[in-house]
């Protein structure tokens, strides 16, 4: 567990369950429930909105306009096994994506829910250090989780904890970010490393003999893409490449802007440990999932100017440009390889790893 995570966590005298264990009571509607939820969730979150416990958290409409014109409404839900990982969690993982999903919209991400299923038999103690998780990183996106449900299940009827997070922003005045954006010319620029988050849950889960030092890359993108449009609010597409990887955000990117988008092999940033770890599993770290890695396009008179202020950032100090958009209508992607060749790079079928996020 992240040494600052186990910093939030109550002090055992303050606590208000004492069970070592979720039970069935706990999702109840009773006495033991909310005891659960004010002792793991609202203490933790800490916030006057979710305080309240009303059964839905309101806004002010005039402090929502301050930050743009348009609403962003955004929600995932999380599965991923196991539930604690290098480099981050199930709480980090939620928070994250939502915050994510909201920011490259041009949102500044604002409210979350916390939704959880719970599997009877899961210790309280992983409960509180997921919430403990999900409060710092929520901290650190400058977002509140303001409203919430708590659902336990039988065991056996689910895998110990799923997570669904719903996610508000308002979007800035000056963008207009799309998928159909993309233009011939424009650079293709991603923020660091590619497959990180992929290839750290393939080693947690040790279903293979390999030892590599990979993190996840798990972490919120709202403050580098924040920077990014200041530099550049005319940024023409822009999304995180989580499950499918950068392959399929490009394809999506290819075909609804009906272009072509030539990639470079040379070009991509890939660390040693992946690419080994991907030629003995025969896997293509384009496809792999991602937690805190963008793709964007850009006119190219921008390009530098992006990628100055995106090196300038924590999140971004490994980007680079990895391709072009071309000419043509046929949406594909095309990697120009490092031995003078070119091959299709096709939208994912199937999936290379379950239970990824």
């Amino acid at each position: 567990m992240n040494d600052r995570a186990s910093e939030s966590l109550q002090p055992a005298a303050h606590r208000r369950v004492r069970d070592a264990t979720v039970n069935l009571a706990h999702g109840s509607g009773g006495r033991a429930m909310r005891d659960l939820i004010e002792d793991v969730f609202v203490s933790t979150f800490d916030n006057p909105t979710l305080a309240a416990l009303e059964d839905q958290a309101v806004f002010a409409l005039a402090e929502l306009a301050r930050h743009g014109d348009r609403l962003a409404f955004t929600t995932d839900s999380y599965v991923v096994d196991p539930l604690f990982f290098p480099g981050g969690d199930i709480g980090t993982l939620a928070v994250s994506g939502t915050v994510n999903d909201l920011a490259v919209c041009g949102a500044t991400p604002l409210y979350l829910s916390c939704a959880v299923v719970i599997e009877e038999g899961l210790a309280v103690d992983i409960l509180r250090r997921v919430a403990a998780s999900m409060q710092r990183v929520a901290l650190d996106a400058g977002v509140a989780i303001v409203t919430g449900d708590t659902k336990v299940v039988e065991r056996g009827c689910a895998d110990k904890l799923f997570i669904n997070t719903a996610g508000i922003g308002v979007v800035r005045r000056d963008v207009s970010i799309s998928a159909r954006n993309a233009r011939a010319g424009d650079v293709v620029i991603v923020n660091g490393y590619l497959g990180d988050h992929g290839a750290a849950i393939l080693m947690a889960r040790q279903q293979l003999a390999l030892e590599a030092d990979v993190e996840s890359d798990c972490c919120p993108l709202g403050s580098l893409i924040a920077a990014m449009l200041d530099a550049c609010p005319e940024i023409h597409c822009l999304r995180d490449a989580t499950r499918g990887g950068v392959a399929t955000v490009l394809n999506e990117f290819a075909q609804s802007s009906n272009v072509t988008i030539r990639l470079r092999e040379a070009d991509l940033p890939l660390r040693e440990q992946v690419k080994g770890a991907c030629e003995i599993l025969g896997l293509d770290p384009l496809y792999l999932a991602n937690e805190g890695k963008l793709v964007a396009v850009v006119p190219a008179d921008a390009a530098e100017r992006v990628l100055a202020v995106m090196r300038a950032h924590p999140a971004g100090r490994e980007a680079a440009a990895i391709g072009r958009v071309e000419a043509g209508d046929d949406g594909l992607v095309v990697m120009q390889t490092v031995f003078g060749g070119q091959r299709i790079v096709d939208m994912l079928v199937g999936e290379q790893l379950p239970r990824i996020c």
